[in-house]
């Protein structure tokens, strides 16, 4: 399959998409920008800067979003007004760079240094009452994350490990029982951002391999989305009936001439739906 291009270079790095018919259609970071980027119907860009960092977003369930910004969570209302939350540290060698949110409504941001120094990385808890736990330690490059149909299992990407681990997911135990899930071949790139379709398949954004692969649910791979540039940073499904997978692109390091089309959003159909995005409960 191949991926169809849908916008211009939009996003210098591109992350995080998300589609909510809350907000009436997709969202995603321009991440080291600040701005959250939404498609309208008619293709047009919206751009919002929400501070030095845009890391990933979820709708909440009151109207909003949960946003993780470069040293913890903010929160926008109803009215689109948005109230950072305290810092998480008050160093600026660590910053927030991928979450989601898991059944129970709680949002999840993991982080990664600035300088990728191994195992200086966490993923984040933000519960709806506002407390922080930490779900994960020691990560290196906290990338992709999201919950099986059922919600019993979690997959995550630690980008720098070159896998696809899975958890077991309880709501009072959390995160448990890491182990490997997939193990991506460095030719073919470093494992992203990843989101999980109906029937358990996980799609993984290739960065640096030009690629979107599924592997089932026993980890097995079996379905190749390319794309025409080699920066592939993560992917959703979106639409009216979920059947179209959205992907983010970078030109983060690129030279003005190489690439034109890193930076743009694509999109291919690829004969699955995904699931209704997990709304943050706060």
């Amino acid at each position: 399959m191949l991926a169809e291009r849908i916008t211009d270079a939009v996003a210098y790095h591109g992350e995080g998409p998300v589609w909510s018919p809350r907000w009436g259609g997709l969202r995603w970071v321009d991440m080291l920008a600040g701005d959250v980027l939404s498609l309208a119907p008619d293709g047009s860009i919206g751009r919002r800067n929400v501070g030095s960092i845009a890391a990933a977003l979820r709708p909440r369930r009151g109207g909003g979003a949960v946003i993780g910004v470069e040293r913890g969570f903010a929160l926008e209302d109803p009215s689109g007004a948005i109230t950072t939350l305290e810092p998480l540290w008050t160093h600026h060698r660590v910053r927030m760079n991928e979450g989601a949110c898991d059944p129970d409504g709680r949002f999840y941001c993991g982080s990664m240094a600035y300088d990728r120094k191994p195992g200086a990385g966490s993923v984040h808890r933000l519960d709806p009452d506002g407390s922080v736990h930490v779900a994960v330690e020691g990560t290196t490059i906290s990338n992709g994350l999201d919950w099986c149909p059922d919600g019993s299992l979690a997959y995550f990407n630690d980008t720098e490990s070159y896998r696809v681990d899975a958890f077991d997911y309880d709501t009072d135990a959390g995160l448990t029982g890491r182990r490997p899930f997939a193990v991506i071949d460095p030719g073919d790139g470093r494992a992203d951002g990843l989101t999980v379709d109906t029937d358990g398949g996980v799609w993984v954004a290739l960065n640096t391999g030009g690629a979107v692969h599924r592997y089932g649910p026993t980890g097995t791979l079996d379905a190749v989305v390319e794309v025409p540039v080699r920066k592939v940073t993560a992917c959703t499904f979106g639409g009216e009936r979920l059947d179209e997978l959205f992907i983010t692109t970078s030109r983060e390091d690129l030279e003005p001439e190489d690439e034109p089309a890193a930076g743009s959003l694509f999109r291919a159909m690829v004969g699955v739906a995904g699931q209704p995005v997990r709304e943050y409960a706060g």
